[in-house]
C-alpha cells in the first residue's frame, strides 16, 4: 500500500519497488536542474531572445545579452534565496553560509538552464551558422529543454507514460509561446 507523505497536501506517493538511496547525479539533477528556477531560467532565455532578436540584433548582440541578464537575475536569485533562508527556519537557526549554499545550490538551475541556447546563439555570434537560423534554432531548443524538463518531473514521481508526455508537452507548451511571440514581432 501507497503511503502519503506530508508535503504532498494529500496526494498519495507511488509505491517505490526499490528503498535503495538515489545516486548522486541523480539527486543533483532533481534538486538542482529539474525544478522551476530551471523551467523560469529556459522561459527567461526564450523572453530575452524574443526581445532582442526582433529587433533584428545579430546573434552575437544576442548572445551578450541574453547571458548578461541571465547573471544578473541568477545573482538576484541567490542573493533573494539567502536573504530569505537566513534565520530560524524550524526552530533552528540557518546561518548566513548555510542559507548562501542552499540559495547558490537551488538557484544553479536558472543558470544552467541558459547553457544550451546560449551555445547555440554562439554558433551564430561565430558565422558557424547563419544569424537568423541561430536565434530560431536557440528557440526551439528551448522548447526541447522544456519538454525533457516536464516529462522528467513527471517520471521521478513514478507517473505513466500518458501523463509524462502531458506534462512534457504541458510545459513545452511555454517555449511554443514564445515563439509564437517571436514570429508576432518579427
Amino acid at each position: 500500500m501507497a503511503e502519503s507523505s506530508p508535503d504532498t497536501a494529500g496526494a498519495v506517493d507511488a509505491p517505490r519497488p526499490n528503498h535503495e538511496r538515489p545516486s548522486f547525479g541523480s539527486e543533483l539533477v532533481r534538486t538542482t536542474f529539474v525544478t522551476e528556477e530551471s523551467v523560469y531560467g529556459v522561459i527567461l532565455v526564450s523572453g530575452m531572445i524574443v526581445v532582442s532578436g526582433g529587433h533584428g540584433d545579430t546573434a552575437w548582440r544576442v548572445f551578450w545579452t541574453v547571458l548578461v541578464t541571465v547573471v544578473v537575475f541568477w545573482a538576484a536569485h541567490v542573493y533573494a534565496g539567502t536573504v530569505a533562508r537566513h534565520g530560524f527556519d524550524h526552530e533552528h537557526v540557518v546561518g548566513l553560509g548555510q542559507a548562501f549554499r542552499m540559495s547558490l545550490r537551488r538557484s544553479l538551475g536558472l543558470l544552467a538552464s541558459s547553457a544550451i541556447p546560449l551555445f547555440i546563439l554562439l554558433l551564430g555570434a561565430t558565422r558557424a551558422i547563419p544569424d537568423v537560423y541561430a536565434i530560431w534554432a536557440a528557440l526551439w531548443a528551448g522548447v526541447a529543454v522544456l519538454a525533457v524538463l516536464g516529462w522528467i518531473a513527471f517520471a521521478r514521481r513514478g507517473s505513466p507514460w500518458p501523463i509524462r508526455l502531458a506534462g512534457s508537452v504541458g510545459t513545452a507548451a511555454f517555449g511554443i509561446a514564445m515563439i509564437v511571440l517571436k514570429a508576432i514581432v518579427h
